[in-house]
């Protein structure tokens, strides 16, 4: 089986069908004994010790959010791989979700430059495997304690074309931001086109209706140019930040 065979094979058996997987199935899936409540929390708690050991002394990282479901032929794989180089030459760490696509891209681009490669992957029904250019990573059950990750150790987050997995992604960044949960970190947008819809929508629907301010529209920088979206991190570093 190839590998864009693994990775997509659960989209062809019917919802209903699919064996429920633990992780959030069972957190989710509600009120139960108090003896299984304790022992999901109990699994929840150690997950993210594991991955605290697993991330401690990494250094500075950027964490690089995208789909799985891009080939390395594709532009937005080649802008990943880029960046990820980029990156890796001014120093930083490169994270991401550990898997395929623009989290191959990013992972190989920082390899290529001799830097550091790490992954947080998320065990899923249709078996996503860490790709093959890691230097460290993590397999997590839980998407929120793998968030967590992605978030906790990075000075900044680059965002690439990506499907719901990704919007889910920057927007609670963006909100932990917003609400001042965590620092104001450089969150970067690559890949004009494919956000041009999405940007139209924000102006359009949630600026127009005052659901957001317009000021939080600064919270998110925009480039198609690897070294560019460097420098936009680096004025965040040299400002003390």
């Amino acid at each position: 089986m190839g590998k864009q065979d693994r990775e997509h094979r659960s989209l062809d058996i019917p919802w209903g069908k699919r064996p429920p997987k633990g992780g959030e199935h069972d957190l989710l899936k509600g009120p139960r004994l108090r003896r299984q409540e304790l022992w999901t929390a109990m699994k929840v708690f150690a997950e993210f010790i594991r991955g605290f050991r697993k991330m401690h002394f990494i250094g500075p990282c950027v964490t690089v959010f995208g789909s799985a479901r891009f080939e390395e032929d594709h532009e937005y794989y080649k802008l990943a791989r880029a960046t990820g180089a980029a990156l890796a030459r001014a120093g930083y760490g490169v994270m991401t979700g550990g898997g395929p696509g623009i989290m191959e891209a990013a992972n190989r681009g920082a390899r290529d430059e001799g830097g550091l490669s790490l992954g947080c992957n998320i065990e899923l029904p249709m078996e996503q495997f860490p790709n093959p250019y890691l230097d460290r990573f993590v397999d997590f059950n839980y998407f929120f304690v793998r968030k967590v990750m992605l978030v906790k150790y990075s000075k900044a987050f680059i965002v690439m074309p990506g499907g719901f997995g990704t919007m889910d992604e920057i927007f609670e960044t963006l909100v932990l931001i917003q609400t001042k949960k965590i620092e104001r970190f450089p969150i970067i947008v690559m890949g004009r086109d494919f956000w041009e819809h999405m940007r139209d929508f924000v102006n359009e629907a949630l600026i127009s209706h005052a659901t957001i301010d317009p000021a939080d529209m600064d919270l998110v920088q925009w480039t198609d140019d690897p070294e560019e979206a460097v420098e936009m991190i680096a004025r965040y570093t040299a400002n003390g930040s």
